[in-house]
């Protein structure tokens, strides 16, 4: 029996499902070593007759496995592509390409994409040409926009020596400032949280370090107690903070124990009156005094800079250190004495402030005068301050007057 050579040696026939987006199934059989193209060929003749007279028809199908949903390739084979016995083929056509744009939609294109292009130099300066002229110094007019936080300082120290002279008339204003010296007590930042520092204690730790660790370290026991460990054979380990003294802790404490002991007199007369008012004030100024950062002191005393320069740039800068830093690399403008003069009491804006009821009612408040002192020292605290329910509406009318003269 004479078989022929080429199906001796042809390979494995698979037996697989084709179908089409319209819903026609059939089977194909097919030797693995098949094309895809040929095979693609033989779907189109079973469900399109006469349709491969069009050459591009080809080119316009794909095959894809349903299985894998990936797109056969024509010029691999059955076995390539990994295709196995009874799998599923979907015969898709191809969407057609887009059109390409006519010469006048392409015009019309580039015509809006130049419409919508934003002008350049030149095309301003054209725009412009036969527009008046005006002198305006713009060195001058970007200089006049004063910057509210630069101002603010200049605002409040004369607002204090208003405040000061209008409490002053009140005939119990030094009953008020007692009252409002023992309010700082109250609130004295520099206050040690007393469970961390008997936690600190109970550990072996002396008080004295203990409490300087927590002040070092915003009262957080575990910062405090890895900082005693890191410092324990620190010789200056038992130095008091920058900008703190021993003996101007103890003058602290014996004021306000004076003023403790002290009781008001029913007989004092007016001169003795008002020099109690000024010790008064005198003491809220020295509570209420700049408090450097500790951390950022001992930082740029360690670049070599001398601790009362450092705490003026510091103190110039609102305790930020960076900004500490090039202050004192730099030209060191302003200068600590420049934060102590006030605004002209003559300008627009400061008699626009005093006009306002908000702001005069809320200069008679002893409060009030505690706000702007600590506000002058401590420009951190202006948040605090702003939600006070006493404080924060004269804050906010300052600012509104504030911004509205400076658009004018």
């Amino acid at each position: 029996m004479f078989v022929q050579e080429e199906k001796i040696f042809a390979g494995k026939v698979l037996r697989l499902h084709v179908c089409t987006m319209e819903g026609a199934e059939w089977l194909e059989e097919v030797p693995e070593d098949t094309t895809v193209e040929k095979l693609k060929e033989r779907c189109l003749k079973h469900c399109v007759p006469g349709s491969l007279e069009d050459p591009k028809t080809l080119t316009h199908h794909k095959l894809i496995h349903a299985t894998s949903e990936k797109v056969l390739t024509d010029t691999k084979t059955v076995l390539e592509e990994n295709i196995q016995d009874r799998d599923v083929l979907l015969l898709v056509k191809k969407r057609a390409p887009p059109p390409l744009p006519k010469m006048a939609d392409v015009s019309a294109e580039e015509k809006r994409k130049q419409e919508q292009k934003t002008p350049d130099k030149d095309a301003i300066l054209k725009a412009t040409a036969n527009l008046p002229s005006r002198s305006v110094d713009r060195t001058v007019a970007h200089h006049s926009m004063r910057d509210f936080q630069t101002e603010l300082r200049k605002i409040l120290v004369s607002l204090i020596e208003v405040a000061q002279k209008l409490l002053a008339l009140n005939p119990d204003a030094v009953e008020l400032f007692k009252k409002a010296n023992a309010m700082l007590d109250e609130d004295e930042e520099d206050r040690v949280d007393e469970i961390a520092l008997r936690q600190l204690t109970e550990m072996g730790f002396p008080e004295s370090r203990a409490v300087k660790a927590l002040r070092l370290n915003h009262m957080s026991v575990t910062q405090a107690m890895e900082w005693l460990i890191e410092h324990a054979d620190d010789p200056t380990v038992d130095a008091p903070l920058p900008g703190q003294t021993p003996s101007e802790a103890t003058a602290e404490v014996g004021a306000s124990s004076a003023e403790a002991t002290a009781g008001p007199s029913s007989e004092v007369g007016e001169e003795e009156a008002k020099d109690e008012l000024t010790e008064i004030f005198k003491k809220i100024r020295r509570k209420r005094e700049f408090r450097p950062d500790p951390r950022a002191v001992i930082a740029l005393m360690e670049m070599g800079f001398d601790e009362k320069e450092v705490v003026d740039a510091l103190r110039v800068n609102n305790n930020q250190q960076n900004a500490a830093c090039e202050w004192l690399l730099g030209d060191r403008k302003p200068s600590p004495e420049d934060l102590d003069k006030g605004i002209d009491t003559n300008s627009p804006l400061f008699q626009a402030i005093l006009e306002n009821p908000v702001v005069q009612l809320g200069l008679t408040n002893p409060k009030t005068l505690l706000a702007f002192e600590d506000m002058l020292e401590n420009p951190l605290n202006s948040t605090q301050w702003m939600n006070d329910p006493e404080t924060g509406p004269v804050m906010l009318q300052i600012s509104r007057i504030f911004q509205t003269l400076n658009r004018t």
